[in-house]
């Protein structure tokens, strides 16, 4: 069991009771986000858009440290999962946020697919491992 507790540390990962991840990036937020665009798209699925909170935040005279959440997926998935449940939309498409925090270190964060199995029942034990498993490949991918 101690062990166990260990984990996160040794994986240099955080994982919060609300099934947020947060990882640290070697890289910047912009090359880290870059870096998820080209894998997600080699991987056939879609950007549909990435937000730029620090840009938005400027544009209306605040200040933030750099922050972008990229918005990705696969439409024909989505689509299958709201025929099954439409309020699925609401958590759909797939998000990652890449950020700076306090300490200038970047982080990437999402949430995993078991929170999405919790909020919505009808979605199946083997949809929800290969949303983890995606999740988790892409981002161990992007910040080294």
């Amino acid at each position: 069991m101690k062990y166990f507790l260990l984990l996160p540390i040794l994986l240099n990962v955080t994982l919060f009771a609300n099934d947020i991840i947060i990882k640290e990036s070697a890289k910047s937020v912009d090359a880290t986000i870059q870096k998820i665009k080209e894998i997600v798209t080699k991987r056939g699925l879609h950007v549909f858009t990435v937000v730029d909170h620090q840009a938005n935040a400027k544009h209306i005279g605040m200040q933030m440290r750099s922050s972008k959440l990229i918005i990705f997926g696969n439409p024909k998935t989505g689509t299958q999962l709201m025929q099954q449940d439409v309020v699925t939309g609401v958590d759909l498409p797939m998000k990652i946020l890449v950020y700076q925090d306090r300490d200038k270190k970047v982080k990437v964060a999402y949430r995993n697919g078991s929170w999405l199995k919790e909020e919505h029942p009808l979605l199946s034990d083997k949809l929800v491992r290969k949303i983890d498993n995606a999740l988790d490949k892409i981002t161990n991918k992007a910040i080294q």
